[in-house]
């Protein structure tokens, strides 16, 4: 079983309009409540992909009712931490004319000391009874971001594959622990750890950096520019097709969902790479968020170019090209 650990989950006020008139009293025509946080999205992607998992999270309030209630309709498995204070909420905008999405959100949730106690120790018990662990989103305040160190350091002691995607201050400690795996868009990682990843050398560099750290498996995401990944100290540069964007700021944890995936499949690297992609270039070309069909992923599979860069490794490529 995949658990996925988030720390800030987040209820979603989705409002649309079919067009928005600035300085005006606007009227949404359609309202929808959805639960999200980057690891609750990639378990709704998962479920849709075949691969099962559970999300520890936190939750509470009044906003924690209509929270639980959007998972229990998904069917996005959660085991919660119950906190005294409501979870986070956001509201986005999608404007149906303009092909755009804006996104509001509220103040983080504080969690107090005993619940990120609660939280850890839940952590222990069911790190034991899974194969991989993914660590995903944000942390809500310093205090709550121990809980990605703890985690890490109890999957080392469990042997247990740990797939890190994460950002913030608590980051670098992350990547001291070396995490087998670990996913950034580029802009995470530089305010994250106040460096400069501007041309393809620079990311190259921070990835042989991350292998010097002992982390095997390496995936740099920038939008629609190149990705950058490293499979121990092999180097792969990954270019998408052009799209027509309409919301792509939750496509990375598309992408986190197909890594799982292949990883779950025991894929070759490449494959896992263009399914990862494919993922999420699907997700930037929707409205909805980690609903992902495998058809829809089909759709891009051929079109993602993965070429290597430095040396190569010789492989036999039998995997298939289409998921079904």
């Amino acid at each position: 079983m995949v658990l996925i650990v988030t720390v800030n989950p987040l209820l979603e006020q989705r409002l649309q309009f079919d067009k928005i008139e600035s300085g005006k009293v606007n009227r949404s025509n359609h309202l929808t409540y959805k639960a999200g946080g980057k690891g609750i999205n990639v378990g709704r992607q998962l479920n849709l992909l075949g691969i099962s998992n559970t999300s520890l999270t936190f939750n509470g309030g009044h906003n924690g009712k209509i929270f639980r209630k959007a998972v229990s309709e998904e069917k996005i498995n959660c085991v919660f931490i119950t906190t005294k204070e409501d979870v986070r909420s956001a509201s986005l905008i999608i404007e149906k004319d303009k092909n755009r999405i804006t996104s509001y959100f509220g103040p983080d949730t504080f969690l107090s000391v005993a619940e990120i106690s609660e939280f850890k120790n839940k952590l222990d018990k069911m790190i034991q009874n899974s194969s991989l662990v993914v660590f995903s989103g944000s942390s809500p305040s310093e205090e709550a971001g121990s809980i990605f160190t703890h985690g890490i350091e109890l999957a080392g002691k469990y042997d247990k594959f740990v797939l890190l995607d994460t950002y913030g201050s608590h980051l670098q400690e992350c990547l001291n622990l070396h995490p087998t795996c670990i996913h950034n868009n580029i802009s995470e990682i530089e305010n994250s750890l106040k460096i400069n990843l501007k041309d393809e050398k620079d990311k190259i560099d921070f990835l042989n950096y991350l292998y010097g750290k002992g982390i095997k498996l390496s995936f740099l995401t920038d939008g629609d520019n190149p990705s950058f990944a490293a499979n121990f100290d092999f180097h792969y540069k990954i270019t998408n097709p052009v799209i027509t964007e309409i919301d792509a700021t939750r496509s990375g944890d598309a992408f986190v969902a197909g890594l799982i995936y292949g990883f779950d499949k025991n894929l070759i690297f490449e494959e896992t790479c263009r399914i990862a992609s494919a993922l999420g270039i699907a997700n930037a070309a929707g409205w909805d968020v980690c609903n992902v069909s495998k058809n829809e992923m089909n759709f891009y599979l051929q079109d993602v170019k993965i070429n290597s860069l430095g040396k190569k490794i010789k492989i036999i490529d039998d995997s298939p090209t289409n998921i079904s």
